[in-house]
């Protein structure tokens, strides 16, 4: 008989989402994530709208951008980076 899986709140399930769509998820991990997805509606938008992301981005190779938009999207990610970080002390 199978242990009881421990339930992943939609927080761990959107920090798994790119693991996941990777098939880098170990077995355990990865039936959590679906059982979740099972019953959140909101999480299973979430997984579509990442995996549509990934088909348009997949596309894209660095020469198709410029270097303006090469400069934005680093300042965003390094912006969106820092809000994460907790306030130095």
């Amino acid at each position: 008989m199978n242990a009881p899986v421990d339930q992943l709140s939609c927080q761990e399930l959107v920090e798994l989402v790119t693991d996941y769509v990777q098939d880098a998820l170990s077995p355990g991990d990865r039936a959590r994530f679906e059982e979740h997805l099972g019953d959140c509606e909101g999480c299973r938008n979430y997984l579509g709208q990442m995996e549509s992301t990934v088909r348009v981005v997949g596309r894209l190779r660095p020469d198709d951008l410029g270097p303006e938009a090469q400069q934005t999207l680093l300042a965003a990610f390094r912006d969106w980076k820092r809000s994460e970080l907790p306030p130095p002390l």
